[in-house]
């Protein structure tokens, strides 16, 4: 399968890229941008095209992988659906359950396989004690904390405008949430939402098992305190989710090869543009709620 990649900012060039080109199973086709010299640049890196116009991409391809703001990917993912490609897209699917609709409606009407790069999802350690969780009944609640200094250090995300925008609770949230919903179901209700320090959010919520889980999201906790843990507290015990011990380079390309199983059984993947417009209007919801605080 021929993949295209769509962007060329510092998630491109540190995660897609390589993972594309690294892929024993996929052909790495080309790169489009909004700035053409950095197409052409990142192209030239991986010896592919560098393409002007998206459509020409598109026209080559079978699948695109988005590495792109989620108000671009929205726009983009549309185009691509309706091309007929394959997308392997970036989390938050949309900034807005309207647009998140759309997305989903178009990978539906198109007949098009999706995969939404949720990292925890995708790295081995994590994956396999996320799957090992959701099998184990009696969970009664669950402790959840993203914390991330991309406002605090040298990350080069700082700059990025929608983060400065919209947060934690958009950047970071989906991230905790995709990891909490396989275990303890969906969620029926947004019980209680406080802001904390600077974009620091503090959720709780009530899922379809019965169970409740805390949130702590941050982009500009101190670096020294920054990181990411889930514990599980149930009949069986407390489970702490494991760290990773890789990047997201592997992880983007068990996340190609869970698109390329998509397209090859016809099944939907757990991570597809379905479950990220279900992650779509939690936070959707979140962000409500905190705005009635505000006011």
């Amino acid at each position: 399968m021929r993949i295209g990649l769509l962007g060329t900012g510092p998630w491109a060039q540190a995660a897609h890229a390589p993972a594309l080109a690294g892929h024993t199973g996929a052909e790495f086709a080309g790169v489009w941008g909004r700035r053409p010299e950095a197409a052409k640049a990142l192209a030239e890196q991986y010896g592919v095209p560098a393409y002007d116009d998206v459509d020409a991409l598109l026209a080559d391809v079978d699948a695109v992988a988005v590495a792109l703001p989620p108000s671009v990917q929205v726009e983009l993912a549309l185009r691509a659906a309706r091309a007929g490609r394959h997308l392997l897209l970036d989390k938050p699917l949309a900034l807005s359950v309207a647009e998140g609709r759309a997305v989903v409606a178009a990978v539906e009407r198109a007949g098009v396989a999706s995969v939404v790069f949720f990292t925890a999802r995708f790295q081995k350690e994590p994956e396999a004690w996320i799957e090992e969780q959701a099998a184990v009944a009696g969970w009664f609640t669950a402790r959840a904390q993203w914390l991330g200094a991309v406002f605090t250090s040298d990350s080069p995300f700082a700059a990025s405008p929608w983060r400065r925008e919209r947060g934690a609770l958009w950047d970071v949230g989906p991230h905790a949430l995709s990891v909490l919903l396989p275990v303890l179901g969906d969620v029926r209700q947004i019980v209680a939402a406080a802001h904390g320090p600077a974009d620091t959010v503090h959720l709780v919520l009530d899922h379809a098992t019965g169970a409740s889980s805390t949130l702590t999201l941050s982009l500009t906790a101190p670096p020294a305190a920054a990181g990411a843990d889930v514990e599980l507290r149930g009949e069986s015990g407390v489970t702490l989710m494991p760290g990773s011990s890789e990047g997201a380079i592997p992880a983007l390309a068990r996340a190609t090869d869970a698109l390329l199983t998509a397209v090859r059984t016809g099944r939907p993947q757990a991570c597809d543009a379905a479950f990220g417009l279900r992650v779509t209007e939690i936070l959707a919801t979140a962000e409500a709620r905190l705005a009635e605080k505000r006011d």
